[in-house]
């Protein structure tokens, strides 16, 4: 059998726009209300990218048959999708339908888009879009011109290989995701039980009595810099690795940083707001040698005890109910300090902390390590998949058509 490396070598590679070789529409505007009257068993799809984009069931369908996808607007926008069968798209999603299949395959111009589609994104305004004129520009790689049939035998071995390849993938991202889901659990089971304690065995105290909070100064955006003195904004705790941090992301000015509250080696630093009730409260234990400055929206917890002990008990589902029963606002959710002062937390000695962080610190490192474990694995899969697919998608552009 002829490899895709001898296919591919020395080819007269054609590249028209795909306004040339498809059809493009939009969608149909589609209410929640329109959804509930009429549901059915055809699949609407829209700009979710969660369950395959479907966001409902109707009695009717648009269209019936092959076709490429893709969402035009919001934080998905430029997210592609492969449909077959009888179906409808919202107002935020495109429609392509090639007009000559003799010339080119869905699934190959499939995968084309999952790698160009992104590059038109227009992410002006804050809100992310990718029109129809946009993705009507977007030059695609035809192998072959002067033979159409072998450029259809190099397409589809380029999809059969691309199929194989992502089936492969994602079997494994599943594998590895249950054992991740599991090992998580566990963790989990393991870190309630070690912070579980029977009456009269420990003392419970208000986080306000074992510590005291201090309040972040505001900052602007424009007040980071790429260097200078180690700052952390609130909206970057959520995406600190696991609860613990060494050094920062961002930076302030040295004349900046004297005018901030500053954490030192051992302080939480707790972000008070966010838009969902998991990262409110997110604790970061500031483990760096030096001090560092923090913005707004956020405590400084400074303390007398284990401050891993702290944040993993923070981590409990007894904080997670507090979380819920004393937060304010829906779209953007605040845990006030008052209350937080008044969550009791079981203080057993110091000796006792060190022991069960010992055990949770060696739980977390299995678990959760982006470094080593599970996550890592999951993410070079990821990546190798997409480097061989970039790798069979790349054609020499010695004569790129307009």
């Amino acid at each position: 059998m002829i490899t895709i490396m001898e296919l591919l070598q020395g080819l007269d590679v054609e590249w028209p726009a795909l306004g040339d070789l498809a059809t493009l529409r939009r969608g149909r505007v589609m209410s929640k209300e329109y959804l509930a009257d009429n549901a059915g068993e055809y699949p609407v799809y829209s700009s979710q990218t969660a369950n395959n984009g479907e966001i409902g069931k109707i009695d009717t369908f648009d269209v019936d048959g092959r076709f490429v996808s893709w969402t035009t607007d919001g934080a998905n926008a430029g997210t592609v999708f492969y449909r077959t069968g009888k179906f409808s798209i919202t107002n935020v999603c495109g429609l392509i339908k090639i007009n000559d299949e003799s010339r080119l395959n869905y699934k190959y111009l499939y995968y084309w888009l999952t790698i160009e589609a992104q590059k038109h994104v227009y992410a002006g305004m804050g809100n992310p879009k990718l029109m129809s004129h946009q993705v009507e520009k977007i030059l695609v790689p035809i192998p072959c011109r002067d033979n159409p049939k072998k450029s259809l035998e190099i397409q589809a071995e380029i999809v059969r290989i691309l199929d194989n390849f992502t089936e492969l993938t994602a079997e494994l991202t599943a594998e590895l995701t249950a054992e991740l889901t599991a090992r998580k659990k566990q963790y989990n089971y393991y870190r309630d039980q070690l912070l579980t304690f029977e009456e009269g065995e420990v003392e419970w105290k208000p986080l306000g009595e074992v510590g005291e909070f201090v309040r972040g100064n505001g900052l602007q955006k424009s007040d980071f810099t790429e260097s200078g003195i180690g700052c952390i904004h609130y909206g970057q705790i959520y995406t600190y690795y696991g609860n613990f941090a060494y050094q920062t992301k961002s930076f302030v000015s040295p004349i900046l940083a004297t005018k901030l509250r500053k954490a030192q080696k051992g302080d939480l630093i707790i972000a008070t707001t966010s838009e969902n009730i998991e990262d409110v409260c997110k604790p970061l234990v500031w483990l760096g040698e030096d001090e560092v400055c923090v913005s707004g929206e956020t405590y400084i917890f400074k303390h007398n005890q284990s401050a891993k002990y702290l944040a993993y008990y923070l981590q409990t589902p007894m904080f997670f109910d507090y979380k819920k029963q004393n937060r304010t606002g829906t779209k953007v959710i605040r845990v006030h300090g008052d209350k937080l002062a008044k969550f009791l937390v079981p203080i057993p000695p110091l000796a006792e902390q060190e022991r069960i962080v010992a055990i949770l610190d060696k739980f977390d490192a299995l678990t959760n390590s982006i470094t080593e474990g599970l996550p890592r694995e999951i993410e070079l899969r990821q990546q190798q998949y997409a480097y061989y697919r970039d790798l069979l998608l790349t054609f020499p552009k010695a004569e790129v058509e307009a």
